[in-house]
Formats: C-alpha cells, structure tokens, sequence
C-alpha cells in the first residue's frame, strides 16, 4: 500500500546576507524540523540568496534565483513568487540579491509569532518564534559583527537563539555561503555548505564544524603562524605522541611522521606551502594546536 508523505511545516528562523566587500552571499538557518538544510537555503554566487520556510515552497528557491539572474531586484522577485503562488498567505521568505538588495515576505496566515526585517545587504526572518525580539536580534547583530560572512551569519543565528529562538525548540541547522569558484577544486561556487540534520543543540555544533572547515580548507592569515620555539615543539610532540600518530620529531623540523599527524589536523597544505617558500620557516597554525589542545588527552 502507497504511503503519502505528510509535508510539516518548516517553523524556523534565518538571515540571508551579504558581505558587500566580498560579493559572497549566503544563509543561516535554524529550525525545529529534521534536515532543515535541505529545504530552507538556496544560494548562487553572483546571483542572490533565497530562503523558503514556514508553509516551505521550495520551488521559490529555484525561481527566485532565475529571476534574480534575469537582473530583477530582491523585491521584485519575491513579489513574483508570492504574487503567482495561491498558497502565499502560509509561506515566508528572505531574499538578498547580489547588488545587496533585500526583502523579506511574511503571509498572513503563518503562525505567531511571526515577521521579518530587511535592509542592506540581509533579509531576517522567521515564524512560530518566541517573539520578535528573535528576528530583530539577527539582524543587529549581522550589522554590527565583523569578519567574513559565513562568521557574521553563525553570530546572527546563535544570537536570534539566544533573544528566544523558535517557540518549539531546536533540531537542525545549516550554513551555505557561495562565492565564484569557491568550491572544492574550483569547481562550483559552495565555498561553504555545511549541515546539522538532527541535534539537541544544533546551532553550537554547526560552529564546530564550521571551525572544522576553516581549518581543514583555508589558509592561515600570517597572525595565526606560531613559531616552533622551544616549548612549543615539545608541546607538540607531546600531543603527537598521544594522538598515536607520532614516530619521532627532530626539534624545529618536520619529519614524514609528523607531517602525516600534521595532515590529519588540517595543517599539511600551508604547512607545504610555507616550506616550499621557505624550509627554515617552521611554524603551525594555532587553530590547528588550538584543536589539537581540546581533542587530545
């Protein structure tokens, strides 16, 4: 016997944002709904952000992207979709294109509390949430953080949890974030997308696998290169040792034991490229001592 799926409704918060020196554009997202990543963000570089939820259409995320490539504005392609969609009342949706244009859309019949706020460069949203104070947290708090995009929209996110959040609780989280060839290789533009399907805290374990990223695929800025002086190279080999994957370690250089631990901690490619440029510069990335610190014992 054919089973029918029982759709349920996408009760979330989220902030579409850009990052206007940058260009990229992205979406967090969290949700009281398993796998909210899956329906909620849809992002294209050099195109726009779109958000879907509550009563969730999803084919707005298709749609609106296309209207966007077509030069329409944020509002006026959210006033297409809502405009030619008989079910508008029960959706909600943000979205930022990529001249930083904003809008966001709540229809009359999701469930409270519910709204949203825009304004340059993010749409904030969300329903069936605490109150307001969850929305208008995301937004103030994207505008006045610092840093890349991905960190700003994780701020937002963890500070509309922490104004109340969803009224139900929370269950799943994302983060996409595209940028032109930002993917792995170069060869799309998902420099970040990454996922929390099922949690008891989804937004806190989203940060750490966004920290996990940050050190797994980009590169080091020159402040977070320590020098292996003394205490250091004993530290690490210390930690090596423990991880089980130390051999041996000739103090102030890197022999091929090391270098596999160093792989496995995220550090082996600006570790080769600082090498190349100069063998005598042996440094490490404190994010990668940082994580060796908390993990192993």
């Amino acid at each position: 016997m054919k089973r029918e799926r029982r759709e349920r409704l996408v009760s979330t918060f989220s902030i579409v944002g850009r990052d206007a020196e940058t260009g990229d554009l992205g979406i967090a997202v969290q949700s009281k709904f398993l796998g909210v990543g899956a329906v909620v963000p849809w992002v294209k570089a050099g195109v726009g952000a779109v958000a879907t939820q509550a009563w969730a259409n999803t084919s707005y995320g298709p749609h609106g992207l296309a209207l966007l490539a077509q030069g329409q504005s944020a509002e006026e392609a959210l006033a297409a979709l809502t405009r030619e969609d008989e079910m508008s009342a029960h959706r909600q949706a943000g979205i930022v294109d990529a001249q930083g244009r904003s809008a966001t859309f709540t229809g009359a019949s999701c469930f409270n509390w519910a709204g949203g706020v825009a304004g340059p460069d993010f749409a904030a949203q969300g329903n069936i949430l605490v109150g307001e104070a969850t929305v208008l947290a995301l937004a103030e708090t994207f505008q006045r953080t610092a840093g890349p995009l991905w960190r700003r929209l994780l701020a937002a996110l963890a500070a509309g949890q922490s104004a109340g959040g969803d009224s139900r609780g929370m269950q799943s989280a994302a983060l996409v974030v595209a940028r032109e060839g930002g993917g792995y290789g170069g060869f799309n533009d998902r420099l970040i997308d990454l996922r929390v399907d099922d949690h008891a805290s989804p937004i806190e374990e989203l940060g750490r696998l966004l920290d996990m990223h940050e050190l797994y695929f980009f590169k080091p800025a020159p402040a977070d290169l320590l020098p292996l002086d003394a205490p250091l190279t004993s530290e690490l080999q210390t930690l090596l040792a423990r991880s089980g994957d130390y051999q041996g370690l000739v103090s102030g250089a890197y022999d091929d034991a090391t270098y596999q631990a160093l792989e496995r901690y995220g550090a082996r490619e600006n570790l080769e490229e600082r090498l190349a440029h100069d063998p005598a510069d042996a440094r490490i990335d404190r994010r990668v001592m940082a994580y060796m610190r908390e993990h192993i014992h």
